[in-house]
Parts: C-alpha cells; structure tokens; sequence
C-alpha cells in the first residue's frame, strides 16, 4: 500500500529535526537534509529502508506492523515464528520510500536469530507492552546487544505500546522517556487496537533517509 505525506523538512540552521527528534544513530550526530535549500545536495532519489521490530513475545509487534500496513487488528493475533515481511510505500516531500518492515518473534528460543534480521537493518523500533515491566526490562537489553552487534549507523526508536491498557500514561511513560533520553532515543506511546501514535512512529522513521551525517 502507499500513503503520501507532505511533510516539511527543516533545514540544520532551524534547530529543529523532523521525525527522528530524538532518534538515535548510535556513534553519529543527526542533522535533516532540507530538500528545498540549493546549497544542500538534491533531493534522494526512491529508495528503500529496512526496519526491524524486536522486543519480546505478546508485547504487539505484528499488531503494530499490521495496524500501520493494512489498517487491521486482531485480538487473536497469532505469535510469530522466526520472522515475516511488510512492506509499505510511502512519499515524503516527493520522495518515494518503501518501508520494508522486518517483524521478528519475540520467543526467547528464536533470539539467537536477531543479528540476521537487525545486523543490516538502517532502524529498529523496540516495542515493549506498557503493562509488563519485564518487557521493558528487556528493550534495555536489546539496546545493548544492537550498540556492540549491530551496524554503527543503526536509528533506534522505542514504542511503549497497549495504551490502551493503561490507566495513567503520563506515569507508565516516564522511565522510559528518561532511558531514552540517556541513550537519544525517542519514546512513542502507541496502542495497535485504538491506532494511537502507529501513523507517528513509522512516519518518523520513514523521513530517515533525509537524514544526512556530518
């Protein structure tokens, strides 16, 4: 499927940075390529960029995943085995990315198999279900494990999901704004069932190849 956003992409003078405000691409400063200054290079051509889902089982990955390519959720979703593949087409300020989406199984007895899905992956959205510290717990881990395997330029966002779960999202929210903020990264608070924040997270991580290092 293919969703078109015109989205404004703020040039490195202006402070600011669309998406990826405070996505972190471990070892490198960020700075937004401003497609409508002549004195940066020109405008990327189509490309397309590979994210990775990770985080452990039932924390809603596929559902996040299915909620943002086809617009569906399932109570009932099944748990996945090893991994599967989306991939969803999107134009930013004219500039046609495909999203080619790795959701990876969240089972312990498949982690063995992260490093072939996330080792040449451009991002990867840690999930966690706001409702089961464990899993937070873990995203920590993660981290880690993609600060020493992963590719050095890998984007890391983190998606605190099932809202909707959740009584007080102000509070659950706060440590884990805090550790993102230790690490760069951003928080995105989603639920896959109300469709709160899906559009935000995947958005933010398709402006990133308008992302330029210096």
């Amino acid at each position: 499927s293919e969703s078109i956003f015109q989205l404004p992409v703020p040039s490195p003078s202006s402070g600011s940075s669309l998406g990826l405000r405070h996505g972190l691409r471990v070892g490198h400063r960020l700075v937004i390529k401003s497609v409508g200054n002549p004195r940066m290079s020109s405008k990327p051509s189509a490309t397309t960029f590979k994210l990775v889902l990770l985080g452990d089982g039932r924390v809603g990955k596929t559902s996040l995943v299915l909620r943002y390519v086809n617009n569906v959720f399932s109570e009932k979703q099944q748990a996945t085995v090893q991994a599967s593949y989306l991939t969803k087409r999107v134009v930013i300020e004219g500039v046609p990315i495909t999203l080619a989406i790795w959701d990876t199984a969240g089972q312990e007895r498949f982690h063995a198999l992260g490093p072939i899905y996330y080792r040449d992956a451009d991002a990867a959205l840690l999930v966690y279900d706001m409702t089961d510290n464990d899993s937070f717990v873990r995203v920590r881990k993660w981290v880690k494990e993609l600060q020493q395997m992963a590719s050095k330029t890998i984007i890391i966002a983190i998606a605190a999901n099932k809202s909707d779960l959740v009584r007080s999202k102000k509070f659950d929210i706060q440590e884990a704004e805090s550790y993102a903020a230790s690490i760069g990264a951003r928080v995105f608070v989603t639920s896959a069932k109300s469709g709160e924040g899906i559009d935000e997270v995947f958005l933010d991580i398709a402006t990133i190849p308008l992302v330029q290092d210096y």
